[in-house]
Formats: C-alpha cells, structure tokens, sequence
C-alpha cells in the first residue's frame, strides 16, 4: 500500500512561489508515475502536472505551463511541484497522487490508484 503525504501550501501573493512536496511509503515508489490535482470550491478536480517513471517525461496543464515545475527525487521517495509567478486562479486544494499502471491517460483522475490528503494554497491579489 503506498501512502502520500502533501506539505508545502499556504499564503501567498500573486507573483510569489510555493514549492510542494509529496512525500510516499512504499518501496515501488520509482516504478509509479506521480500527478498533481487540484481543486478549487466549487469546481472539479482538475489535473495540473504528472512525471512519469520512465525517462521523466513530464506533462502539464496548459493554465500552468511555463509556472509550474514537477520533478522527483526517488531516493527520498518524495515528488515536488514548484509553482512560480502564482496567479490567484492557482487557489485551491492541491493533490498528489500515484499511477501504479501508466496508461497515459494522465489528465483523468480515474487513473490514479492512490492519492494524498491534499494541502491548501491560496494566492491572494
């Protein structure tokens, strides 16, 4: 069972930076490609970024390109998004979550087979 653990939201301004963490358990943690959701109030969960476990490929939501960084540090079993020039849009519940079994179908949250608890970031204008 793979447990995932966010950290890293909070205040900011618009303009400012926020890196999130996600840290999991499980020694299969590099074989599994990992997201990151986000859901604001009132809307759906949307996808924002995935890193896959082969090669490090990485996808992004268009509203964050260019923003947004995902990257992996599979020695410390932790996954991190670091979110630059933050816009208050980028408000909302953020979400880690594990694909065991890449299909590539990355944006649908149905994919994902394990998820953290989610951490809070607000920007603020």
């Amino acid at each position: 069972q793979v447990q995932l653990v966010e950290s890293g939201g909070g205040l900011v301004q618009a303009g400012g930076s926020l890196r999130l963490s996600c840290a999991a358990s499980g020694r299969t943690f590099s074989s599994y490609a990992m997201g990151w959701f986000r859901q604001a109030p009132g809307k759906e969960r949307e996808f924002v970024a995935v890193i896959t476990w082969i090669g490090d490929n990485t996808f992004y939501a268009d509203s964050v390109k260019g923003r947004f960084t995902i990257s992996r540090d599979d020695a410390a079993n932790t996954v991190y998004l670091q979110m630059n020039s933050l816009k208050p849009e980028d408000t909302a519940v953020y979400y880690c979550a594990a694909d065991e079994h890449w299909s590539g179908s990355y944006f649908r949250s149905s994919v994902y087979d394990h998820w953290g608890q989610g951490t809070q970031v607000t920007v603020s204008s």
